[in-house]
């Protein structure tokens, strides 16, 4: 079946669907109908170029040569800033799909806030004097004005949609853009851990996915009780690496949360509360 495009029951909210690819759009502005169907013709198809190159950016990002797509080589080029972790372009494609088509619909005149949601990685679009609210977890926002620089917000974990060399139950990302969000909060992710624990399950990638860019190295399936004391060290271990990517301009943020447990890194004059995010 091809790419599919409906709006959602409340009138508002633009879903597109392709094979694995699930988006929510919601814009506003008057130039809000133009740009929805700008998204619209430029989901169609955008699968296929991926497909085409994907024994490529399933390889790691150090071996992924040669010419590719538009997102494709969007995906390559935001990986290969996290270098020397391992990393593998498929770290960016949701992230990098959403930025597509929040490309897309900065394009159209008349915006003034757009997201695209791509099962959690999210693009925006900020018009001048406006801004949007996304929620970190745990019942913590941040307000994202005009003025900043956070463009992508993403959320990766061991129970998410994606595999995990971690422990982390989310780690949310603010970054510039939603592919780079997408790859450090993966990453991030991976370092939320307690390498050798016994109450940590882990098993090979490929006998999860068979066709998984991540091989037969081990991946996180099951998480048992922790003592407080490895709950705290497996997110020092997290935020540090957090800091290391704020540190190096890769991120803006990170929110970190394991068992109730939370950590953060940058953004802080960003965070308030559930109750202030209510009367921004």
């Amino acid at each position: 079946m091809g790419a599919q495009a409906a709006l959602l029951g409340d009138g508002r909210r633009l879903h597109l669907h392709h094979g694995p690819i699930d988006l929510i759009v919601d814009v506003t502005g008057p130039g809000r109908e133009a740009a929805l169907r700008a998204v619209v013709a430029r989901f169609d198809g955008i699968l296929q170029e991926l497909v085409d190159d994907l024994d490529m950016l399933r390889q790691p990002v150090k071996k992924c040569k040669g010419p590719l797509g538009p997102v494709a080589a969007r995906m390559r080029a935001v990986s290969a800033r996290f270098l020397p972790e391992f990393v593998t372009p498929m770290a960016a494609v949701a992230g990098a799909v959403a930025d597509e088509m929040a490309r897309v619909i900065a394009q159209v005149g008349g915006i003034d806030t757009a997201y695209v949601n791509n099962g959690g990685d999210v693009a925006l679009v900020i018009g001048e004097g406006h801004g949007l609210t996304a929620e970190l977890g745990g019942g913590v926002r941040t307000r994202i004005g005009s003025l900043s620089p956070v463009r992508g917000v993403a959320t990766s974990g061991w129970r998410g949609r994606s595999l995990s060399f971690g422990i982390a139950d989310a780690v949310t990302v603010l970054a510039a853009s939603a592919a780079e969000a997408d790859v450090a909060a993966t990453l991030i992710a991976n370092h939320v851990n307690l390498p050798g624990h016994p109450a940590i399950t882990r098993d090979r990638a490929v006998d999860i996915w068979p066709d998984s860019d991540l091989g037969a190295r081990r991946v996180t399936t099951g998480v048992g009780p922790l003592r407080d004391e490895d709950v705290g060290a497996a997110l020092a271990a997290g935020a540090a690496y957090a800091e290391t990517c704020k540190a190096r301009g890769l991120i803006e943020g990170a929110w970190l949360c394991l068992n109730g447990a939370t950590r953060h890194c940058g953004a802080d004059a960003l965070l308030f509360d559930r109750k202030e995010a209510e009367h921004a």
